[in-house]
């Protein structure tokens, strides 16, 4: 009951070929055809240049990032702060319904 049971794997109906490798030749020393390109230097590359309008798009995206952290974050504290008043609520109803059942 708790054992697994195995599918049986069934035999091939059709006979493949097998794959045939052709052997390659290899020739030491001989080059290859694509050579790596030889890394630019850093002093000739081009340096990083902000426009105007690259900076602004800039600002504004950062502005934009605080402003949704900023507005998660208030959020999350207001629920946890009107959590904490409703069950202080609870609380004090709670007490009250105990202090007068004990009378």
């Amino acid at each position: 009951m708790f054992r697994p049971k195995l599918p049986t794997m069934p035999h091939p109906t059709g006979t493949a070929p097998p794959a045939v490798v052709q052997p390659t030749t290899v020739t030491p020393g001989a080059q290859s055809p694509l050579a790596p390109a030889a890394p630019v230097p850093a002093s000739t590359r081009p340096a990083v240049q902000l426009t105007p309008g690259t900076a602004l798009a800039l600002v504004g995206g950062g502005t934009a990032v605080v402003l949704v952290v900023g507005a998660i974050l208030v959020s999350m504290l207001l629920a946890v702060a009107v959590t904490a008043a409703s069950v202080a609520v609870c609380a004090v109803v709670l007490r009250s319904l105990v202090s007068q059942h004990r009378r």
